[in-house]
């Protein structure tokens, strides 16, 4: 009789351990929805942000990397567990497709840029050679002391302007045309005074036995007209500027000292910069207003081989010296001397021999400061007897004895400059522009 109130006992204890197993089995199955359901949450969660950080991190710091030339950078993800995930290669794919877009955009920009600009320049560059030579004409034939006293300023900026055009035409790709004769160093420096505002400020050196060979004549006299022009803008007005030659074992150094400010370390860096020639220019991201002329010399500088540089700490007057440095691979040796038997008569077309006393006597130039020849204002005619006085400035020295002969070079180098510049030297012409070598 004892065995049935023990299995009446074992029955509903087996019956409780059978329910107990099974709210533990489903409280399991519970517990684990619960996990997977809020890791769904917490994936779609880092899924939700990684994507904000796509749009408001990741693509602006690629878009202003490839708009500043700086590296591009993808940017790394917010969440490193989704690396391997199909949500990480999709955001890849569209950095990767806005960088190419970005980048065919830029392209094709600058390059319709530098078309619109090289179409400019030669259209204006040719009307500027021929009104040059129109006035260089009138200079020539004119004998109104009032007319020559209004072209000359003309004239001047009409130098200027060419200038200009040359630079601009060098960043956007074309060559700046070469002189064919070599051309004693001091006359290079001489020929970039003369295309500058403020010429009158300039001190050049008395001499130099150095000359230019004659397809480097046109890029040096370009650079140096931009850097003196350059150190006259960013000195005040009553300064010099004051060039110095210094011969070196590889070549020749023409130091440019102004009186100036000087030039705080991120101005001179990005100065450097362009002068270093070692970036591609960009016309599309020139600066408002656009500043483009220490970007012509650190290009004429790359493509014809000599090297620009900037510093404060050996400038004479305690501004900022530039010194462009000539390698001898740009000088040439003077040229020889030969003395005909006999004069060799005149041509239509030969050069006419100039009597430099006569000119001066005749007042179509004077003597300045520096013992150079400047065209008068005020020019004798037949009419009015003796011709006038030379106005001699203060401080001015009487030239030296061979000082005719540097004048005659200038006169007969410069007579038909402007004449044949549009042929010489125009885009359209196809022997004016030749690649370096």
């Amino acid at each position: 009789m004892t065995l049935i109130p023990d299995a009446l006992l074992w029955a509903p204890s087996a019956g409780f351990a059978a329910a107990s197993g099974a709210a533990l089995f489903f409280r399991a199955r519970w517990r684990a929805a619960d996990i997977r359901a809020a890791e769904a949450v917490r994936q779609a969660a880092a899924r939700d942000e990684e994507a904000r950080h796509l749009a408001q991190a990741r693509l602006p710091a690629l878009v202003y990397a490839l708009q500043n030339g700086t590296p591009p950078s993808h940017g790394v993800l917010l969440h490193p567990g989704l690396a391997n995930t199909e949500t990480a290669a999709a955001y890849e794919s569209v950095l990767n497709q806005v960088a190419q877009l970005l980048d065919d955009t830029s392209r094709r920009a600058e390059a319709a840029t530098r078309a619109a600009v090289l179409a400019c320049v030669r259209s204006v560059q040719a009307l500027v050679y021929e009104q040059q030579g129109g006035i260089t004409r009138l200079l020539d034939e004119e004998d109104d002391p009032k007319v020559l006293a209004l072209v000359q300023p003309i004239d001047h900026a009409g130098s200027q302007l060419e200038r200009r055009l040359q630079i601009l035409g060098v960043i956007a790709g074309m060559w700046p045309g070469r002189q064919r004769e070599d051309v004693p160093l001091l006359d290079a420096v001489r020929g970039a005074m003369s295309r500058i505002r403020d010429y009158n400020r300039v001190k050049p050196p008395r001499k130099s036995s150095h000359f230019v060979a004659s397809r480097f004549v046109e890029p040096v006299v370009l650079a140096v007209a931009e850097l003196l022009d350059n150190a006259a803008r960013h000195s005040p007005p009553s300064t010099p500027v004051e060039v110095k030659f210094v011969a070196a074992h590889h070549g020749v150094s023409v130091e440019i000292h102004d009186a100036g400010a000087g030039m705080s370390f991120e101005v001179r860096q990005e100065a450097e910069r362009r002068l270093s020639g070692q970036y591609p220019v960009q016309l599309t991201e020139l600066r408002t207003p656009p500043s483009f002329g220490l970007l012509g010399v650190g290009e004429l500088g790359k493509q014809y081989g000599f090297r620009v540089s900037l510093d404060e700490d050996h400038s004479v007057h305690g501004g900022v010296r530039a010194v462009v440095f000539l390698p001898h691979s740009m000088l040439a040796g003077p040229p020889a001397r030969t003395e005909p038997a006999s004069p060799a008569p005149q041509g239509a077309d030969a050069a006419p021999q100039v009597d430099t006393r006569v000119i001066a006597a005749a007042g179509e130039y004077e003597i300045d400061g520096d013992g150079l020849a400047k065209r008068s204002s005020r020019r004798a005619t037949g009419s009015q007897g003796a011709p006038p006085a030379r106005r001699r400035l203060p401080g001015a020295e009487p030239p030296p004895e061979d000082f005719g002969n540097g004048l005659a070079a200038f006169v007969q180098g410069t007579h038909g400059l402007h004449a044949n510049d549009a042929q010489q030297m125009s885009p359209f012409s196809p022997t004016s522009e030749e690649p370096p070598r």
